[in-house]
């Protein structure tokens, strides 16, 4: 039966964070400025959703981005929005409190 689901809905590859971190991804906070002043990851650069357009493609080509925020959202659009632009390795790390834990 789990074959059948897999067949239907596809399968989603496990992303390890921590490896990705650790290799030297590039780590962007879609949050507004006062939520990434309020905590973040202390590797991350922010660059809320809104201005993402016009800073986003300052952004390197060349190395992964993983993108976050505070629940998984914005950074899900931030993603889509860096795939349509030419980004091959861009994930969604979702809340950014997920990165603390690596």
């Amino acid at each position: 039966m789990l074959n059948v689901f897999k067949q239907i809905f596809g399968t989603r590859q496990t992303v390890r964070l921590e490896e990705l971190i650790a290799s030297g991804a590039v780590i962007v906070d879609v949050r507004s400025k006062s939520e990434f002043a309020s905590g973040h990851f202390p590797k991350a650069v922010n660059i809320p959703l809104q201005q993402l357009q016009k800073n986003g493609l300052n952004l390197p080509k060349n190395k992964t981005i993983i993108t976050c925020c505070a629940s998984g959202m914005r950074s899900a659009t931030a993603k889509r929005w860096l795939d349509d632009n030419g980004y091959t390795s861009v994930v969604n790390g979702g809340s950014w409190q997920n990165l603390a834990n690596h």
